[in-house]
């Protein structure tokens, strides 16, 4: 692999704009990475479940973190699209999400994501696109 668990966690705590997520990377592999969510109130939406941008948060970084197991941290790749089907509610339940990597090219990486509430239940299915941003010369 491209990275270490250890590093991919150290990412993930130092990125300002991951915070208030509250995101922990808890395993990679190659061209996959499983990110859990741990249950807090402020990640609701009204009416107790657990709101969309979270766990589509999850799953979009989950698939960054993927790619970086196959490529390394050194490139920057952004989300190009993104699908999801959400499929059950997230109520007070800590969400687990696994991204795996489908296709990696020289400038397009496709792959799919689950997020999955303690329980097993599926909650929702995502559907990836990346770009790698050109460097600047």
């Amino acid at each position: 692999m491209k990275v270490t668990l250890e590093e991919l966690s150290r990412l993930v705590a130092q990125s300002a704009f991951l915070k208030s997520f509250g995101f922990l990377v808890h395993s990679c592999a190659p061209g996959e990475c499983t990110l859990r969510v741990p249950y807090a109130v402020s990640l609701e939406r009204p009416g107790g479940v657990v709101n969309g941008m979270v766990i589509m948060g999850a799953a979009d970084v989950a698939m960054w973190l993927a790619i970086m197991t196959e490529r390394g941290p050194q490139e920057q790749w952004v989300t190009s699209d993104m699908k999801t089907a959400f499929l059950r509610g997230a109520r007070e339940t800590d969400v687990t999400c696994v991204a795996r990597v489908l296709k990696l090219g020289k400038r397009t990486a496709y792959g799919t994501a689950e997020c999955r509430g303690a329980n097993g239940d599926l909650l929702a299915h995502h559907v990836l696109t990346y770009a790698l941003v050109p460097t600047k010369s």
